[in-house]
């Protein structure tokens, strides 16, 4: 059955982020300046919504331009050849959105903590819905698989990424 109400992207109220350990001992944020997401709905309910986004590679910022450059690059994301990570999702229950989830070439299905923090209409007439998802991500999953040990053997950067997703939605009219 096809959702009859369309909620596209505030992206001045958005941001796609994620956050890792460096060398376990402090954690690296960054984000995608990319991205663009929407949601289908049935009116105004968000349960069992279907949502999309995608975020270009190329895009990512971790405010040092060598970490970005190597994040670019075929030990992380390979932009060139793989411009894009997706997400698609498969079901919204008002707590848990799972869906897949492509980075590179690679597809898998993951499941983030989805609040809904709203709906409400702001001073232009226009409905917004808000929301906050996270999750966490093993990056070797998706053959982000570089890999570094300092001496004193602490890994340089952790498997395990956090992705932190703040979407603001405007109900198309």
């Amino acid at each position: 059955m096809s959702k009859n109400t369309t909620w596209t992207l505030d992206n001045t109220h958005s941001e796609i982020a994620f956050k890792v350990k460096h060398m376990m001992i402090s954690t690296v944020t960054g984000h995608f300046e990319d991205f663009e997401a929407t949601a289908k709905t049935d009116g105004d309910d968000f349960k069992g919504a279907d949502f999309n986004f995608s975020a270009k590679t190329a895009s990512i910022n971790t405010k040092n331009k060598d970490r970005d450059t190597h994040l670019r690059s075929d030990d992380f994301f390979n932009s060139e050849k793989f411009p894009e990570m997706t997400f698609v999702s498969k079901s919204f229950d008002g707590e848990k959105l799972t869906g897949d989830l492509t980075i590179r070439d690679i597809t898998k299905e993951v499941t983030l903590d989805a609040e809904l923090n709203g709906v409400a209409v702001d001073p232009y007439g226009q409905t917004k819905a808000g929301f906050e998802m996270t999750g966490t991500i093993n990056r070797k999953d998706f053959n982000l698989t570089w890999s570094a040990v300092t001496e004193a053997g602490s890994i340089v950067v952790s498997d395990k990424v956090k992705m932190v997703v703040d979407l603001q939605f405007t109900k198309e009219a």
